[in-house]
């Protein structure tokens, strides 16, 4: 192999020499300006939020936004719920990051298929969409630890929220990730991200002055040059301000509204007012009703929001669904877990289905627009199959599975939960075993005992006041290698007097295009669902939830394996309809 160097060719230093010496003329007589791409030869400024009027570049700028979660959303369905958003009249798109999601082990991020964060937000920018995202770490948002993961709290002292350095040292790894696919996407690089939100509602919380400082360095040192925002409801909102920071509200009622605003003028003076989170509906639980906002009095708030000067966010615009066993709770004077569907009686349903708020706001934004909207999308096609009759079982304790009863001998004698702490064991003569089932419910998103939250047996078992040991302990998390490891030879046929809590195994015949549908699970109880190793979400008979929302987009034409883990009673057969049950309606103000 023959080689070279600066000595074989004497001339070689000389023409460098040269060619710097030009170059550095030429440059000097260079416009540097037209270096940049004409994409980016207008965005210096960006959001600004100085005087009384939003202004993105030098042109006045009003938010109408929209809140849709990404990770509630199957990814073939974004594109159809994004372009509903934009025919509505809305011109921007929030939503929150889940921390819990994108790093569910230490150290193990996941930013694939329906946590694409990066390809959600340039689908945004492709219909037409600014974003505005709300990265946490914590995010409330009705999910299992308001958005972190659980494995924080192996730390036994662990300060959620804090500046405690376990707590910071986390973010900052999490941070590091996130950010580095943030930044290209902000405004100022040439996409879509107008604004980022700090923390969330951290004013109700409050338990470190020092924190909120700490998250907004953390933003900037990480490259983030978009404009800041704070975001907090009546209970923090005199907390929540944070210096160079922009100050938004949260509510539901004109009420607040008035009140809110006001006290905005008083703590930050003339500057741009933004309602972060208007409420268009609410959140369901298990066991209570099923919550409704009359769409008369949203597009009157909505109306009365803009005639107050203030800029909007409507949570949700579509709600979605809490795939898997993302769900939060609350806790306060008795604990309660949120049910499957996210529906939250928004301006889409839980399948991307139009409304009479979508209407009615559509027609009001359509007013103000000056320019004609987008046309609606066409709905998606709903498809009520046949029902489905279960051919195999699985008792639990041939799988090992936990969660929350107690067992002798495999039956079952009643249930432990917050409320109830003792339950009697009837005498059997000879020798027995005692197993207990432990369920996650989904852990506190809202409030003052989110370092509470540690799931699972945490201390003694107790029998006649004697602490009970060697217990033998499974800890199987139905994913889906959990049940890859169910062989042809597992399942036997159904008998006739199951062994509950036990899994069920049946197929779901798709004789053309499939289609979105409903799971009914008339006669069961309470359990989980699972179809093509997705995680539906969990069902209870207790409501107001009746039905499951099971998208088309993850079924296949022919043969497609539905598994269901039935803790109490199993029904005759799975069925399907066309439109969903949510038991009774309360309305709300």
């Amino acid at each position: 192999m023959s080689t070279w160097s600066v000595r074989r060719r004497p001339g070689r230093t000389l023409g460098i020499l040269l060619l710097v010496i030009v170059g550095f003329l030429v440059v000097r007589r260079l416009n540097w300006r037209s270096l940049i791409p004409l994409w980016l030869r207008h965005r210096h400024k960006g959001l600004q939020a100085n005087g009384q009027n939003f202004m993105l570049e030098d042109s006045t700028f009003w938010i109408f936004g929209g809140s849709m979660h990404y990770f509630r959303v199957p990814k073939e369905y974004w594109k159809d719920r994004l372009l509903k958003m934009r025919a509505c009249g809305l011109n921007t798109l929030t939503t929150y990051i889940p921390w819990n999601l994108h790093e569910p082990e230490r150290g193990k991020f996941d930013f694939s298929g329906n946590l694409d964060l990066e390809a959600f937000v340039l689908m945004a920018e492709e219909v037409g969409l600014w974003v505005i995202l709300r990265p946490g770490p914590y995010i409330c948002s009705e999910i299992d630890l308001g958005g972190l993961p659980s494995w924080l709290l192996q730390d036994p002292g662990m300060k959620l929220r804090t500046t405690y350095k376990g707590f910071t040292e986390a973010v900052d790894l999490y941070f590091d990730h996130l950010m580095s696919r943030v930044v290209p996407l902000q405004y100022k690089h040439g996409g879509p991200v107008i604004a980022v939100q700090v923390e969330n509602e951290y004013g109700s919380y409050y338990k470190d002055p020092a924190y909120m400082p700490y998250i907004k360095k953390a933003l900037e040192n990480r490259g983030i040059v978009e404009l800041l925002l704070t975001s907090d409801n009546r209970d923090g909102l005199s907390k929540g301000v944070l210096d160079g920071v922009l100050a938004t509200i949260n509510l539901q009622s004109q009420q607040d509204l008035q009140a809110l605003t006001t006290f905005l003028l008083s703590v930050q003076g003339v500057r741009p007012k933004m309602v972060m989170e208007y409420w268009t509906g609410w959140f369901d639980s298990w066991g209570g009703p099923h919550n409704i906002l009359d769409s008369s009095e949203v597009l009157k708030t909505v109306s009365a929001i803009l005639d107050a000067g203030s800029s909007f966010n409507l949570y949700m615009f579509h709600g979605g669904t809490n795939f898997g066993f993302i769900n939060g709770a609350m806790h306060f004077s008795e604990y309660k877990s949120d049910v499957t569907s996210y529906d939250y009686d928004a301006v889409l349903t839980e399948a991307g289905d139009y409304t009479a708020k979508y209407v009615k706001l559509r027609d009001f934004f359509s007013s103000l627009s000056g320019v004609p909207l987008p046309i609606p999308p066409d709905l998606l096609p709903k498809t009520a199959y046949e029902p489905l009759r279960p051919s195999f079982y699985l008792s639990l304790w041939d799988a090992l599975q936990y969660m929350e009863v107690v067992f002798v001998n495999t039956v079952s004698i009643g249930f432990l939960d917050y409320e109830k702490k003792e339950i009697g064991i009837p005498l059997i003569q000879g020798y027995t075993i005692l197993r207990i089932l432990v369920e996650n419910r989904g852990r506190v998103n809202y409030g003052d005992n989110i370092d509470d939250q540690r799931k699972g047996i945490i201390g003694n078992i107790y029998l006649n006041d004697s602490p009970l040991k060697k217990f033998k302990i499974y800890s199987l998390d139905m994913k889906e290698k959990f049940f890859q490891r169910f062989s042809s030879g597992t399942w036997s046929p159904i008998p006739d007097a199951p062994a509950f809590p036990a899994f069920f195994l049946g197929p779901l015949s798709v004789a053309f295009s499939p289609s979105d549908t409903f799971m009914k699970l008339e006669g069961w109880e309470k359990g989980v669902v699972f179809v093509n190793g997705r995680n539906l979400g969990r069902y209870w008979n207790i409501g107001p939830q009746e039905t499951l929302y099971l998208p088309g987009a993850w079924l296949e034409q022919g043969l497609n394996k539905v598994l269901v883990f039935e803790e109490k009673m199993a029904g005759p057969v799975i069925q399907f309809t066309e439109t969903p049950h949510l038991g009774r309606n309360q309305y709300f103000n």
